[in-house]
Parts: C-alpha cells; sequence; structure tokens
C-alpha cells in the first residue's frame, strides 16, 4: 500500500507526560489516523494531529448506535523493535462486529497498515516501564446525516493510541449480578459495539455504590451462569483445573482468553471451557476447592479477583503468589510478548522499519 500521508502536529504533549503515573487511557498521543468510508469504499488513511472533529449532530451513530471498536496493545521487545500483539486476530474481531452491525469491511492490509503508520508516528509514546505499553483504540462510526431509521452508507475509521499502566493496580471486589441483564444470546454481546458497554455502566454502578469494583456477569434467562466480567472474560482454578465460560453469542471472543488457554497447554494445566454455574462456584468456596479467580482482557492482561459477593454472601480468595496458575500464565504471556521466550504461535507482530 502507499504511504500514508502524515500532518506532524507543532506542539506535541509528550513532554507533559509523568510516564511514571500513567493510569488507563488518560493520556492521548499527538496524532490520529482517520480515514472515511464514501462512494461503497474506504478511502485512504491520513495521519493529523489529535484533536477535535467536525461531525453532524444527526449523523447515524448518534441515534442509533452504529459505533464498534477494538482494544490492543504495542509494546518495545528486549530487542527495541516495535510489536503488536496479534493483529490478524483483531482484525478478524474487529470484522465480526462490523458485520453484526451492518458496517463495510476493511482489508486486513488496510487494517494493519494504519497500525503500522500511526505507531510509528507516535513511537515515542510507547512506555517502556513494567507492565506499561501503547494502548490501541481503533474504533469505527456510522457518519451519515439523516435522522431516518437506516444503515449508514458512510462511516469513519479513526485510530488512537494511549501510553498507559495496569488497568487495574491492586486486586478487585466483585458481585454476581443476578437481576440486570449485560448481554442475551442471539444480541449484540459477542461484538465490541458501544451500545453494550452503555448498557452495563447502570447496574456497574449500582455494584460500585455497593463497594464493589466489578459485576460477574450472568446469562439473561435464568442468571444461573457465569458469562463475564465488567471489561474481562473470567477464568477459574477450581479443583487444580483453569475453568471458564464456553463462548456463546452473549460473550467476547477475548484475544487474551484465547492466548493464555493456550498457554495453559503448554504448562500442562487442565483446562475446561464449559457452562459454569453460579452454583458451583458458591460450591467451591465451601469446599475449599475454589483457589483462583481471575479477569483476562486487553486492558486488565489479569486481573486478581480477591473476593466474590454470591446473594450478598462474600467469599474471599487466598492471596496469589509466584506458583498462582494466573500469575504463571501472565508471566508467560509477557514473556513471549517481550521476546524473552520464543513466539512459537506467531503472535507478536513487528512493525517494519
Amino acid at each position: 500500500m502507499n504511504p500514508i500521508p502524515v500532518e506532524h502536529t507543532p506542539h506535541s504533549r509528550l513532554s507533559t507526560i509523568d510516564f511514571n503515573n500513567l493510569g488507563f487511557g488518560n493520556h492521548i498521543s499527538d496524532h490520529m489516523l482517520v480515514a472515511d468510508y464514501k462512494d461503497g469504499k474506504w478511502q485512504e488513511p491520513k495521519i493529523v494531529p489529535y484533536g477535535d472533529l467536525a461531525l453532524s449532530p444527526a449523523m447515524l451513530s448518534l441515534h442509533y448506535g452504529q459505533s464498534i471498536f477494538e482494544g490492543m496493545k504495542a509494546f518495545k521487545n528486549k530487542n527495541e523493535e516495535l510489536v503488536i500483539f496479534r493483529p490478524q486476530r483483531h482484525h478478524q474481531r474487529i470484522l465480526k462486529s462490523m458485520e453484526r452491525m451492518c458496517m463495510p469491511p476493511m482489508s486486513e492490509e488496510y487494517f494493519i497498515h494504519s497500525l503500522n503508520a500511526i505507531i510509528k508516528v507516535d513511537e515515542a509514546w510507547v512506555p517502556t516501564s513494567e507492565g506499561a505499553s501503547l494502548y490501541l483504540r481503533p474504533f469505527v462510526f456510522a457518519t451519515e446525516s439523516k435522522l431516518g431509521v437506516k444503515i449508514s452508507d458512510e462511516y469513519k475509521f479513526i485510530i488512537l493510541t494511549s501510553p498507559v499502566g495496569p488497568y487495574f493496580a491492586k486486586p478487585v471486589r466483585v458481585k454476581v449480578e443476578d437481576h440486570f441483564v449485560r448481554a442475551a444470546e442471539g444480541g449484540t454481546g459477542f461484538a465490541k459495539c458501544a451500545g453494550n458497554y452503555g448498557g452495563a455502566f447502570y447496574p456497574t454502578q449500582l455494584a460500585k455504590e455497593q463497594g464493589f469494583d466489578q459485576v460477574l456477569w450472568t446469562d439473561a434467562r435464568d442468571h444461573q451462569y457465569i458469562d463475564e466480567s465488567g471489561a474481562m472474560n473470567v477464568m477459574f482454578v477450581l479443583n487444580g483445573k483453569l475453568i471458564t465460560p464456553q463462548l456463546t453469542s452473549a460473550i467476547l471472543d477475548g484475544i487474551t482468553r484465547n492466548s493464555l488457554l493456550s498457554l495453559a497447554g503448554k504448562l500442562s494445566i487442565p483446562v475446561e471451557e464449559r457452562k459454569v454455574s453460579v452454583a458451583e462456584i458458591k460450591e467451591g468456596f465451601e469446599k475449599g476447592l475454589l483457589t483462583e479467580a481471575f479477569g483476562v482482557g486487553t486492558a486488565a492482561v489479569v486481573s486478581t479477583i480477591a473476593a466474590i459477593n454470591i446473594a450478598g454472601q462474600e467469599f474471599t480468595l487466598p492471596a496469589v503468589d509466584t506458583n498462582s496458575i494466573q500469575l504463571r500464565l501472565k508471566k508467560k504471556l509477557e514473556d513471549i510478548r517481550h521476546g524473552y521466550e520464543p513466539d512459537e504461535f506467531g503472535w507478536v507482530y513487528k512493525i517494519p522499519n
């Protein structure tokens, strides 16, 4: 593909960033990649200074919710090479989201070429401290200006980048949600569409007012089975086995989830992907068989769950240590990402010079 044109910012904000105190999503890098879909095809992207957009208040995404995104990460490995973790898999998932939201697809070449370009322009924003990374936020939304209920014929594709630290800096306390619903089978739960997150805010806010960090979502029909946790998939260590809910159309197919399950096999950790009932989790606590619970996702990587509240009853998990399955999996994943272990899966994509 042709080189992407770049308009460099005249005033970099890089010197204002405290890279030792990043938080998550608090800072946006100097530039953004922008491309439009019109006349039946994706137009050539361009890179411009990060800033506001001029958009119609009648554009369809504001009224009918045609908006999707991805969350990815870039790093510098031990050899100071710029790498992206599993961009091809992220492209496959964004295509699924686009299809579900009736959006036009884009090619893998177009997607990865765009990622390469924006990361190279803002390479200086890639943090190098432990646990930090450059978070990548590609997103697509409908821009056609009409009030009629219809599928848009015009879209905008943007990539923002953000230097970030860990999503959850400490173990979290979660509540099993037995009233509100995040997603139902046959709906949009498997897609990374904006409405999934907007609809989850209210019950999550209520849980936080009760002292919890996140909720454990359950199935929409009977609230008997665990789906996922907030912005993360969820995994349990029960009777020595790594157990996670099997994928359905109500559960996001997490790239970190998929990666850790693959690594578990390499570490000879028994794995079960199946329905996981709330009753089974409670029984696991009562019999001392449930030893770990943790969320997994691009933002969090691995987030330790310290306590789970089930129907008002609080259950506490043992403290994690270096022998814990979650930390063994996380270390192996991080070592592959940063080049300390061979990448036999072909997950780490090196950005061409």
